[in-house]
């Protein structure tokens, strides 16, 4: 025994241990197996793989794989084709910096008092990136008296939301220049590594000849989370610091905003200093980007800018728009603000203490299904917080403020439920409306309630004004796929 010990204790590292012959080596596995291990990969690692060796190179570039990431960047439209491109990897190469703008598909801005929506897709027809503004427009004006009190006026609302088709807000072609050098150096066939520099801006070229706009894209640096906690706390009055997007809206990454027209200023700052300026792709936000724009007199490179600004936009959270059983009204909706016309707002219902509701609710054994309903719904949906969160706003109470809020869904923020047409049936809670001055000044909260129509569906009765508005929910989806 102890021979056999001090046998062990004395290899010979000198020389590699054998491997078992029947021990299989990765190569040794069937193709199928391997790819099915590759599809765990990020790009980012399947490029990275790709530099091991020629077998690993050739299933790494495989195209089921890029296919892949393609279609998970573009939420609703699953495109057949890599057209324009010739390869689903050359396809994803040629967006690589930009496919977050897809995958997210709804970004907001700080541009003025009244921001700006937009959403981005990608149409496979041309192979391009676009983004453009969502409008509401109302199909009809007017208002008729409420059978329940004469005095108070029930606004029509039947909006019509549709893309702003003629002028898009950012665009990126496959066929641009600089995407067909990438795709060409990173080709199979390729001699030439492609070179490894970092751009933080992109110039933009807008199809329209007659389009006399020249814009940029710029990527974001987020601000450091203890700074910015900083600035929150110490930014509590429009326009908080800065911060994009301001404390209403739940956020990963928040950035430097620049509305030009609120602070004033050159937006040169915002685009080179290194404090708000990615300078490498770690640090690049996927939730934010900023859009510098202006025009030019005289001929490009000689001539000198007029009218330039940066507007700065980000996206929101998938949770806070997607409605679940239990927050049936999350969701991006439209409403109606009267002279200042349609805006989109967020409207969130936070995440309530779910102590003593952990658990299903199950029927009961001699529980009817009206009584479970019943239930159901004063347990697990007529309970916690609405917030109706402006998206795009007007002079008076802007973009990223609440429009109204309603503390309780549940009995303590009960009026009752609507008797008499139209709303009849419909519970009604207790909210407050947020109303301000020119230049939003003077804010403040004024009694209102909130009429529970359908999920889908809204009002809000203005008690100080007498009059009751509509919101209605807009589902972005119908929106993601070029007609």
């Amino acid at each position: 025994m102890a021979n056999h010990a001090s046998s062990i204790g004395t290899i010979d590292t000198s020389t590699p241990l054998a491997i078992p012959h029947h021990r299989p080596r990765l190569f040794e596995l069937p193709t199928e197996l391997i790819d099915a291990i590759l599809s765990y990969l990020t790009p980012v690692e399947l490029v990275g793989l790709s530099l091991v060796c020629r077998t690993l190179r050739a299933h790494a570039e495989n195209d089921l794989h890029w296919h892949r990431h393609v279609l998970a960047n573009l939420p609703r439209n699953e495109i057949k084709s890599p057209y324009p491109c010739e390869t689903w990897r050359a396809l994803f190469v040629a967006h690589n910096q930009y496919w977050f703008l897809t995958r997210h598909k709804i970004w907001f801005c700080d541009r003025s008092l009244t921001g700006q929506m937009i959403i981005v897709r990608y149409d496979g027809r041309r192979g391009c990136i676009e983004g453009y503004q969502l409008l509401a427009t109302r199909f009809r004006d007017g208002s008729e008296p409420w059978l329940a009190d004469p005095t108070v006026h029930i606004h029509y609302f039947e909006p019509k939301i549709k893309l702003h088709l003629d002028k898009p807000i950012l665009q990126f072609n496959v066929d641009r220049l600089e995407n067909l050098m990438r795709i060409s150096l990173s080709s199979p066939d390729s001699t030439t590594r492609p070179a490894r520099r970092f751009f933080p801006e992109h110039p933009m070229s807008y199809s329209q000849g007659s389009d006399p706009r020249f814009s940029t894209f710029v990527l974001a640096k987020p601000i450091e989370e203890h700074e910015r906690d900083t600035l929150l706390d110490t930014g509590d009055i429009f326009p908080y610091n800065m911060v994009w997007p301001p404390p209403t809206i739940p956020a990963a990454d928040r950035v430097f905003g620049h509305p030009s027209d609120i602070a004033g200023g050159p937006t040169h700052d915002l685009i080179s200093s290194p404090r708000w300026r990615p300078v490498k792709r770690s640090e690049v936000s996927d939730t934010t980007f900023r859009i510098r724009q202006w025009m030019e007199l005289g001929p490009p490179t000689i001539g000198f800018h007029i009218g330039e600004e940066c507007v700065t936009y980000s996206t929101l959270d998938p949770s806070l728009y997607t409605p679940t059983p239990e927050r049936p009204w999350r969701g991006i909706w439209v409403g109606d603000y009267s002279v200042h016309g349609c805006e989109f707002l967020l409207i969130n219902q936070p995440d309530i203490d779910e102590e003593g509701y952990k658990e299903p609710l199950v029927k009961l054994e001699n529980e009817s299904d009206t009584e479970f309903q019943s239930r159901f719904l004063a347990q697990k949906v007529y309970r916690g917080r609405l917030e109706a969160i402006k998206l795009t706003g007007d002079p008076n109470v802007p973009r990223g403020e609440y429009t109204f809020l309603a503390d309780d869904l549940g009995e303590e923020g009960l009026v009752g439920i609507a008797q008499e047409p139209p709303f009849q049936g419909a519970r009604i809670v207790r909210s407050r409306g947020h109303i301000a001055g020119i230049g939003f000044t003077d804010d403040k909260y004024i009694e209102s309630q909130l009429i529970l129509l359908s999920h889908n569906r809204l009002a809000q009765y203005w008690v100080d004004f007498g009059h009751i508005s509509f919101f209605e929910r807009v589902e972005i989806d119908q929106f993601l796929v070029p007609s």
